[in-house]
Order: C-alpha cells, then structure tokens, then sequence
C-alpha cells in the first residue's frame, strides 16, 4: 500500500486577505500588506527637477534611495500640508520601492475575498485607474488599491528610480 503526503505541505500564506488601510481626508484606502515593508515617519525629502508633481522627491533610507509619491496628488486631490500623523509607506512592487506619502494609517484588517467587490464603472475608463476592489467592512467600504498602477513601468531603465512614477 503506497502511502501519499499530497497537501502536507501546503503552507498557508498568512498575508493573504491582509490589508494596510490608511486615510486622505475622510477616504480610506487600502494596500495589501505583502507589498509593505515598513512604515516611517516623515522626514525631510530632497527634491528633484523635472519630475512629475505628484512625486515629492526623495529619501535616503538607511544607504537606499527611495522616491517619494504623495498619493493625495497622485489621485488628483487638493494637497495639504504634512503633520505629525502624516506618514510614509514603503512598499515594494517587482523590486522597486516606493515610498507613499499618506495622511494616517488607520490598521490593518482581514478582508475576505467575498467582501471584496468590483469598483463601479463610472464616467471614463481612468476613473477607478488605481482601485481594484472595493472591501467591504461592516458598514463601511475600503478602496482597495492596485499598487503597480501607482507606478508607470513603461520606461524603466535600471537604477533609475525617479523613471518609474
């Protein structure tokens, strides 16, 4: 009798159905937590000519430099000024890292893929670029973004970090 050990060692991927959910305004967003790698303060941010407005500059992390998106601006929202709640994610996405200018992190929650819906079509194509579901959460609702339309892959040439937003 031959013995099998078929599923014996699946491992359960504990990132899955995870969610960083932070805030602009009185809107929350959320990134899957696998595309995080640590959330810092804000810091001083050097600014580079000649790159989209969207994108403050850029960071020395511990010897890595790292552009820095304001994602209020990214999604065409009024800009306002940094406070002490104000916060950068650090996300990686095909060994890019990014950092995201955010107004506050809120938590990180659990968000079962049936809670998790399409977004609407609404107006244009471009409308919902960035948002690939919406999470429902109890009575509330999270966009839920897709982090690699965040970044524009189209020409980027090796270790040229401010090519890719």
């Amino acid at each position: 009798m031959e013995e099998t050990y078929e599923g014996l060692f699946e491992f359960e991927d504990t990132q899955k159905g995870k969610y960083l959910i932070f805030s602009l305004s009185s809107e929350e967003y959320g990134i899957e937590i696998k595309y995080v790698t640590e959330i810092i303060g804000m810091q001083a941010i050097t600014q580079v000519p000649d790159i989209p407005g969207y994108i403050k500059g850029i960071i020395n992390l511990r010897g890595k430099i790292i552009p820095v998106m304001d994602v209020r601006l990214r999604f065409n929202k009024e800009p306002r000024d940094y406070d002490c709640r104000t916060c950068i994610i650090v996300i990686e996405i095909k060994n890019i890292s990014i950092g995201l200018a955010i107004d506050r992190v809120v938590e990180v929650l659990d968000i079962a893929d049936k809670d998790i819906s399409d977004p609407p079509s609404i107006g244009n194509a471009s409308s919902n670029r960035y948002i690939k579901g919406i999470g429902k959460v109890g009575d509330s609702v999270k966009l839920l973004i897709d982090c690699g339309k965040l970044i524009n892959y189209g020409q980027v040439e090796e270790n040229d970090v401010l090519n890719i937003v």
